[in-house]
Protein backbone atom coordinates (compact mmCIF):
# COMPACT_ATOMS: atom_id res chain seq x y z
CA UNK A 1 0.00 0.00 0.00
CA UNK A 2 1.42 3.65 -0.70
CA UNK A 3 1.89 6.10 2.47
CA UNK A 4 -1.53 7.03 3.87
CA UNK A 5 -3.00 9.92 3.72
CA UNK A 6 -4.24 11.96 7.27
CA UNK A 7 -7.77 10.06 6.97
CA UNK A 8 -6.39 6.67 6.45
CA UNK A 9 -4.25 7.40 9.86
CA UNK A 10 -7.60 8.25 11.58
CA UNK A 11 -9.32 5.71 10.43
CA UNK A 12 -6.26 3.15 10.77
CA UNK A 13 -6.74 4.42 14.54
CA UNK A 14 -10.12 3.74 15.00
CA UNK A 15 -10.62 0.45 12.93
CA UNK A 16 -7.90 -1.16 15.57
CA UNK A 17 -9.93 -0.02 18.42
CA UNK A 18 -12.89 -1.50 16.95
CA UNK A 19 -11.39 -4.59 15.92
CA UNK A 20 -9.50 -5.40 19.32
CA UNK A 21 -11.74 -3.76 21.79
CA UNK A 22 -10.76 -6.36 24.62
CA UNK A 23 -7.37 -5.09 23.96
CA UNK A 24 -7.13 -1.23 22.84
CA UNK A 25 -8.69 1.94 23.80
CA UNK A 26 -9.48 4.83 21.33
CA UNK A 27 -8.43 8.35 23.16
CA UNK A 28 -9.50 11.49 21.33
CA UNK A 29 -7.15 14.12 21.73
CA UNK A 30 -8.75 17.06 23.87
CA UNK A 31 -7.55 19.62 21.13
CA UNK A 32 -8.37 20.18 17.24
CA UNK A 33 -5.78 20.97 14.80
CA UNK A 34 -5.96 24.65 13.75
CA UNK A 35 -7.82 23.80 10.46
CA UNK A 36 -10.24 21.41 12.59
CA UNK A 37 -9.12 18.24 12.44
CA UNK A 38 -9.57 15.93 15.70
CA UNK A 39 -6.88 13.48 16.65
CA UNK A 40 -6.64 10.06 18.47
CA UNK A 41 -4.42 7.87 20.10
CA UNK A 42 -4.83 4.22 21.00
CA UNK A 43 -3.74 2.74 24.06
CA UNK A 44 -2.74 -1.09 24.01
CA UNK A 45 -2.87 -3.20 26.90
CA UNK A 46 -5.44 -5.63 28.41
CA UNK A 47 -5.37 -4.28 32.45
CA UNK A 48 -7.46 -1.24 32.87
CA UNK A 49 -6.09 1.63 31.93
CA UNK A 50 -3.33 3.21 34.17
CA UNK A 51 -2.42 0.44 36.31
CA UNK A 52 0.68 -0.49 34.30
CA UNK A 53 3.57 1.02 33.50
CA UNK A 54 3.07 2.75 30.34
CA UNK A 55 4.94 4.06 27.20
CA UNK A 56 4.00 6.57 24.80
CA UNK A 57 4.61 6.39 21.09
CA UNK A 58 4.46 9.22 19.19
CA UNK A 59 4.81 10.15 15.38
CA UNK A 60 3.79 12.56 12.24
CA UNK A 61 5.34 15.72 14.61
CA UNK A 62 7.09 16.89 11.43
CA UNK A 63 4.61 16.94 8.65
CA UNK A 64 7.04 16.14 5.28
CA UNK A 65 8.11 12.45 7.57
CA UNK A 66 5.66 10.62 5.97
CA UNK A 67 6.51 7.03 7.14
CA UNK A 68 6.65 7.96 10.76
CA UNK A 69 2.86 7.11 11.10
CA UNK A 70 2.76 4.23 8.67
CA UNK A 71 5.35 2.68 11.54
CA UNK A 72 3.23 3.30 14.17
CA UNK A 73 0.17 2.36 12.61
CA UNK A 74 1.76 -0.97 11.73
CA UNK A 75 3.16 -1.48 14.89
CA UNK A 76 0.07 -1.18 16.39
CA UNK A 77 -1.54 -3.59 14.04
CA UNK A 78 1.51 -5.99 14.54
CA UNK A 79 0.87 -6.19 18.36
CA UNK A 80 -3.01 -6.88 18.52
CA UNK A 81 -2.87 -9.31 15.91
CA UNK A 82 -0.47 -11.16 16.93
CA UNK A 83 -2.06 -10.79 21.34
CA UNK A 84 -4.88 -12.06 19.45
CA UNK A 85 -3.61 -14.99 17.61
CA UNK A 86 -1.44 -16.08 20.15
CA UNK A 87 1.53 -16.00 18.01
CA UNK A 88 5.05 -14.19 18.31
CA UNK A 89 5.96 -11.93 15.90
CA UNK A 90 8.77 -12.09 13.04
CA UNK A 91 10.36 -9.29 11.11
CA UNK A 92 12.91 -10.48 9.38
CA UNK A 93 15.77 -12.44 11.27
CA UNK A 94 14.26 -11.02 14.41
CA UNK A 95 11.88 -12.49 16.12
CA UNK A 96 9.58 -12.34 19.25
CA UNK A 97 7.54 -15.06 20.92
CA UNK A 98 4.05 -15.43 21.63
CA UNK A 99 5.30 -14.85 25.53
CA UNK A 100 7.11 -11.74 24.95
CA UNK A 101 4.10 -10.12 23.26
CA UNK A 102 1.28 -11.54 25.71
CA UNK A 103 3.78 -9.79 28.24
CA UNK A 104 3.70 -6.20 26.38
CA UNK A 105 0.05 -5.91 26.32
CA UNK A 106 -0.61 -7.95 29.91
CA UNK A 107 2.17 -5.91 32.00
CA UNK A 108 2.51 -2.15 29.68
CA UNK A 109 0.20 0.61 28.58
CA UNK A 110 1.62 1.21 25.27
CA UNK A 111 -0.08 4.60 24.01
CA UNK A 112 0.16 5.27 20.34
CA UNK A 113 -0.47 8.44 18.96
CA UNK A 114 0.69 8.22 15.04
CA UNK A 115 -0.33 11.26 14.09
CA UNK A 116 0.55 14.88 15.87
CA UNK A 117 0.36 17.21 12.94
CA UNK A 118 -2.66 15.99 10.84
CA UNK A 119 -2.57 19.43 9.21
CA UNK A 120 0.66 19.76 8.18
CA UNK A 121 1.29 16.21 6.69
CA UNK A 122 -2.03 17.48 4.67
CA UNK A 123 -0.49 19.82 3.14
CA UNK A 124 3.10 18.12 2.71
CA UNK A 125 1.16 15.42 0.70
CA UNK A 126 -1.42 18.08 -1.35
CA UNK A 127 0.70 21.42 -1.88
CA UNK A 128 4.16 21.31 -0.57
CA UNK A 129 5.95 18.22 -0.26
CA UNK A 130 9.20 19.42 2.08
CA UNK A 131 6.96 21.38 4.60
CA UNK A 132 7.90 20.85 8.00
CA UNK A 133 5.74 22.60 10.75
CA UNK A 134 2.10 23.05 11.44
CA UNK A 135 -0.02 25.11 9.20
CA UNK A 136 -1.13 28.05 12.30
CA UNK A 137 -1.32 31.48 10.55
CA UNK A 138 -1.34 33.37 13.94
CA UNK A 139 1.97 34.69 13.19
CA UNK A 140 2.42 34.91 9.73
CA UNK A 141 1.00 38.63 9.04
CA UNK A 142 -0.98 37.52 6.27
CA UNK A 143 2.39 35.88 4.08
CA UNK A 144 1.66 32.25 3.24
CA UNK A 145 5.70 31.71 3.88
CA UNK A 146 5.34 32.57 7.19
CA UNK A 147 2.59 30.25 8.52
CA UNK A 148 3.73 27.50 10.60
CA UNK A 149 5.20 26.52 13.79
CA UNK A 150 7.87 23.60 13.91
CA UNK A 151 5.49 21.46 16.66
CA UNK A 152 9.06 20.05 17.99
CA UNK A 153 10.71 23.36 19.13
CA UNK A 154 7.39 24.38 20.68
CA UNK A 155 7.68 22.09 23.70
CA UNK A 156 8.68 23.74 27.41
CA UNK A 157 12.33 22.94 27.63
CA UNK A 158 14.74 25.87 27.72
CA UNK A 159 12.48 27.91 25.17
CA UNK A 160 14.31 30.93 25.33
CA UNK A 161 17.07 29.94 23.76
CA UNK A 162 18.76 33.14 23.34
CA UNK A 163 19.35 33.66 27.39
CA UNK A 164 19.95 29.63 28.00
CA UNK A 165 22.57 29.03 24.94
CA UNK A 166 26.27 30.35 24.13
CA UNK A 167 26.09 33.16 21.41
CA UNK A 168 28.17 30.84 19.43
CA UNK A 169 26.83 27.66 19.89
CA UNK A 170 23.75 27.88 17.31
CA UNK A 171 21.05 26.12 17.98
CA UNK A 172 18.66 24.65 15.24
CA UNK A 173 15.46 26.47 16.64
CA UNK A 174 14.30 30.02 15.46
CA UNK A 175 12.57 32.96 17.10
CA UNK A 176 11.47 34.00 13.45
CA UNK A 177 8.36 33.17 11.85
CA UNK A 178 10.17 33.67 8.16
CA UNK A 179 11.97 30.34 9.29
CA UNK A 180 10.51 27.95 6.99
CA UNK A 181 11.61 25.00 8.95
CA UNK A 182 12.43 25.77 12.79
CA UNK A 183 10.04 28.73 13.92
CA UNK A 184 9.34 27.75 17.63
CA UNK A 185 6.52 29.93 18.24
CA UNK A 186 5.39 32.80 20.38
CA UNK A 187 5.26 30.57 23.14
CA UNK A 188 5.96 27.19 24.77
CA UNK A 189 2.93 25.19 24.20
CA UNK A 190 1.04 27.95 22.27
CA UNK A 191 0.40 25.10 19.77
CA UNK A 192 -2.30 22.22 19.64
CA UNK A 193 -0.52 19.89 18.83
CA UNK A 194 2.25 20.54 21.86
CA UNK A 195 -0.37 20.19 24.29
CA UNK A 196 -2.19 17.61 22.78
CA UNK A 197 1.33 15.71 23.54
CA UNK A 198 1.32 17.18 27.41
CA UNK A 199 -2.32 15.74 27.54
CA UNK A 200 -1.25 12.48 26.92
CA UNK A 201 1.82 12.28 29.33
CA UNK A 202 -0.57 13.76 32.39
CA UNK A 203 -3.29 10.92 31.23
CA UNK A 204 -0.80 8.43 31.72
CA UNK A 205 1.33 9.34 34.66
CA UNK A 206 2.73 6.16 35.00
CA UNK A 207 4.64 6.75 31.74
CA UNK A 208 7.82 5.48 31.92
CA UNK A 209 9.30 5.59 28.54
CA UNK A 210 8.40 8.02 25.44
CA UNK A 211 9.52 7.82 21.83
CA UNK A 212 9.06 10.41 19.09
CA UNK A 213 9.36 9.00 15.83
CA UNK A 214 11.11 10.99 13.28
CA UNK A 215 13.36 10.54 10.08
CA UNK A 216 16.33 11.09 9.05
CA UNK A 217 19.58 9.80 10.28
CA UNK A 218 19.55 6.34 11.27
CA UNK A 219 19.82 7.32 14.52
CA UNK A 220 18.11 6.36 18.14
CA UNK A 221 18.95 9.50 20.65
CA UNK A 222 18.00 9.89 24.12
CA UNK A 223 18.88 13.04 26.08
CA UNK A 224 19.78 15.57 26.78
CA UNK A 225 19.65 18.13 23.20
CA UNK A 226 20.77 21.30 24.61
CA UNK A 227 24.87 20.27 25.46
CA UNK A 228 26.59 16.92 26.08
CA UNK A 229 25.90 14.79 28.66
CA UNK A 230 27.59 14.82 32.40
CA UNK A 231 27.24 12.89 35.76
CA UNK A 232 29.27 14.59 38.17
CA UNK A 233 27.65 18.04 38.97
CA UNK A 234 23.71 18.39 39.50
CA UNK A 235 24.26 21.95 40.06
CA UNK A 236 25.16 22.20 35.95
CA UNK A 237 21.37 21.76 35.17
CA UNK A 238 19.11 23.55 32.95
CA UNK A 239 17.11 25.16 35.74
CA UNK A 240 20.21 27.24 36.62
CA UNK A 241 20.25 30.59 35.38
CA UNK A 242 24.08 30.99 36.49
CA UNK A 243 24.91 28.95 33.40
CA UNK A 244 22.96 31.10 30.78
CA UNK A 245 25.08 31.68 27.86
CA UNK A 246 27.26 28.83 28.23
CA UNK A 247 25.10 26.19 26.68
CA UNK A 248 25.69 24.18 23.47
CA UNK A 249 28.94 24.09 22.75
CA UNK A 250 30.91 20.70 22.12
CA UNK A 251 34.03 20.07 24.41
CA UNK A 252 33.13 23.47 25.94
CA UNK A 253 33.99 22.93 29.79
CA UNK A 254 31.73 25.64 30.67
CA UNK A 255 29.08 23.37 30.19
CA UNK A 256 27.14 19.73 29.90
CA UNK A 257 23.84 19.03 31.43
CA UNK A 258 23.60 16.82 34.29
CA UNK A 259 21.44 13.25 34.13
CA UNK A 260 21.86 11.03 37.12
CA UNK A 261 24.46 8.03 36.08
CA UNK A 262 21.45 5.45 36.31
CA UNK A 263 19.40 7.29 33.78
CA UNK A 264 21.97 7.43 31.34
CA UNK A 265 22.86 4.17 31.90
CA UNK A 266 19.20 3.07 31.47
CA UNK A 267 18.77 4.92 28.59
CA UNK A 268 21.48 3.91 26.88
CA UNK A 269 20.91 0.65 27.09
CA UNK A 270 16.80 0.86 25.53
CA UNK A 271 18.64 2.58 22.91
CA UNK A 272 20.96 0.10 22.20
CA UNK A 273 18.40 -2.56 22.44
CA UNK A 274 16.33 -0.71 19.92
CA UNK A 275 19.12 -0.43 17.70
CA UNK A 276 20.21 -4.56 18.29
CA UNK A 277 16.74 -5.15 17.59
CA UNK A 278 16.13 -3.08 14.31
CA UNK A 279 19.54 -4.47 13.05
CA UNK A 280 18.36 -7.74 13.39
CA UNK A 281 15.86 -7.69 10.15
CA UNK A 282 18.00 -7.23 7.66
CA UNK A 283 21.59 -5.64 8.82
CA UNK A 284 20.75 -2.04 8.87
CA UNK A 285 23.30 -0.02 11.87
CA UNK A 286 21.82 2.88 13.96
CA UNK A 287 23.46 4.78 15.84
CA UNK A 288 22.65 5.09 20.12
CA UNK A 289 23.23 8.42 20.51
CA UNK A 290 22.65 11.43 22.95
CA UNK A 291 20.65 14.34 20.76
CA UNK A 292 23.15 16.63 21.13
CA UNK A 293 25.63 14.54 19.05
CA UNK A 294 22.67 15.38 16.34
CA UNK A 295 22.92 18.67 16.96
CA UNK A 296 21.88 21.20 19.64
CA UNK A 297 18.23 21.85 19.98
CA UNK A 298 16.07 23.06 22.89
CA UNK A 299 12.08 23.24 22.59
CA UNK A 300 12.04 19.14 21.78
CA UNK A 301 9.59 16.32 22.66
CA UNK A 302 11.69 14.30 24.18
CA UNK A 303 13.88 16.64 26.47
CA UNK A 304 10.49 18.11 27.96
CA UNK A 305 9.51 14.36 28.42
CA UNK A 306 12.45 13.47 30.84
CA UNK A 307 12.71 17.32 32.57
CA UNK A 308 9.15 17.17 33.57
CA UNK A 309 10.25 15.19 36.58
CA UNK A 310 12.91 17.65 37.32
CA UNK A 311 10.44 20.64 37.07
CA UNK A 312 8.17 19.38 39.46
CA UNK A 313 8.84 16.44 41.24
CA UNK A 314 4.83 15.69 41.53
CA UNK A 315 5.46 14.30 38.29
CA UNK A 316 6.98 10.57 37.44
CA UNK A 317 10.39 10.03 35.27
CA UNK A 318 10.05 9.52 32.29
CA UNK A 319 13.06 8.27 29.84
CA UNK A 320 12.68 9.46 26.71
CA UNK A 321 14.20 9.08 23.06
CA UNK A 322 13.95 10.17 19.55
CA UNK A 323 14.37 7.58 16.27
CA UNK A 324 15.51 8.88 13.43
CA UNK A 325 14.63 6.19 10.51
CA UNK A 326 15.98 5.72 7.22
CA UNK A 327 18.15 8.25 4.78
CA UNK A 328 15.44 10.46 3.60
CA UNK A 329 12.21 11.66 4.41
CA UNK A 330 9.79 10.03 2.08
CA UNK A 331 11.39 7.04 0.71
CA UNK A 332 10.06 4.89 -2.39
CA UNK A 333 7.40 3.26 -0.57
CA UNK A 334 9.18 -0.42 -0.91
CA UNK A 335 12.00 1.18 0.93
CA UNK A 336 9.42 2.57 3.48
CA UNK A 337 7.80 -0.80 3.84
CA UNK A 338 11.71 -2.76 4.54
CA UNK A 339 12.02 0.77 7.26
CA UNK A 340 8.43 -0.17 8.91
CA UNK A 341 10.07 -3.82 9.68
CA UNK A 342 13.32 -2.20 10.89
CA UNK A 343 12.02 0.40 13.07
CA UNK A 344 9.12 -2.04 14.44
CA UNK A 345 11.19 -4.80 15.61
CA UNK A 346 13.40 -2.17 16.96
CA UNK A 347 10.31 -0.67 19.06
CA UNK A 348 9.02 -4.25 20.12
CA UNK A 349 12.74 -4.75 21.07
CA UNK A 350 12.53 -1.85 23.11
CA UNK A 351 9.55 -2.84 25.14
CA UNK A 352 10.75 -6.18 25.75
CA UNK A 353 13.73 -4.34 27.51
CA UNK A 354 11.58 -1.97 29.36
CA UNK A 355 10.08 -5.02 30.95
CA UNK A 356 13.04 -6.41 32.04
Amino acid sequence: MPYLNTTEVESAVTSLATAFPSACDIIELPEPSVEGRVCHALRIGTAPAGTKDCTVLIGGVHAREWGSCEVLVHLAADLLEAHSGGTGLVYGGTSFTSDQVRRILDDLDVVIFPLVNPDGRHYSQNVEPMWRKNRNPANSGGDPARIGVDINRNFDFLFDFATAFDPTAGPRVSADPGDLQVYQGPSPFSEPETRNVRALLDAFPRTRWFVDVHSYSEDMLFVWGDDENQSVDPAMNFLNPSFDGTRGVAGDPAYAEFIPNGDADDAAVLAEQFCQGLKGVRGSVYTPMSAFHLYPTCGTSDDYAYSRHLVDPHKGKILAFTIEWGESFQPPWPEMERIILDTDAGLVQFCVAALS
